[in-house]
């Protein structure tokens, strides 16, 4: 899970964040696996009422396709919003940037399992700027 980015930056970086604001976002961002698996998870939830306890675990009764919906709207926004930064950061390092993101990979595994066409500069440059953006894209 650990990369070998330090935690925080020299103050004179423009990407520069607080230490733990950016351990909030690192960790913000390795729940996307579990998200992603929620989303497709709901998809026909409607259809199992025992499974509508994970929404409703004061036994209310309401309307089990808008819970569904609101659910996966909350899942796909969160999604969104790091898959977003990540194109932002960089167009081209997207892909390895939200695979080092979400899934806690360094540069040396992304190197060894995807051949990233940079260097570890400029990977850590992006990924920098992918907290930093979505740091801007939380608050």
């Amino acid at each position: 899970m650990s990369t070998s980015i330090r935690p925080e930056l020299s103050g004179k970086n423009p990407y520069w964040m607080e230490k733990h604001r950016y351990y909030e976002l690192k960790h913000f961002c390795l729940q996307y696996p579990i998200w992603k698996e929620a989303y497709r998870a709901l998809d026909g939830l409607s259809k199992r009422p025992a499974d509508l306890a994970i929404f409703s675990p004061n036994g209310e009764h309401g309307d089990p396709t808008a819970k569904c919906a609101l659910a996966k709207a909350f899942y796909s926004d969160r999604m969104d919003m790091v898959s977003k930064a990540a194109k932002s950061s960089d167009e081209e390092l997207s892909d390895y940037i939200l695979a080092g993101v979400t899934e806690g990979l360094s540069y040396d595994a992304l190197r060894a399992r995807f051949d990233i066409p940079c260097c570890r500069d400029t990977y850590y440059d992006r990924y920098r700027r992918f907290f930093w953006l979505l740091d801007k894209e939380r608050q």
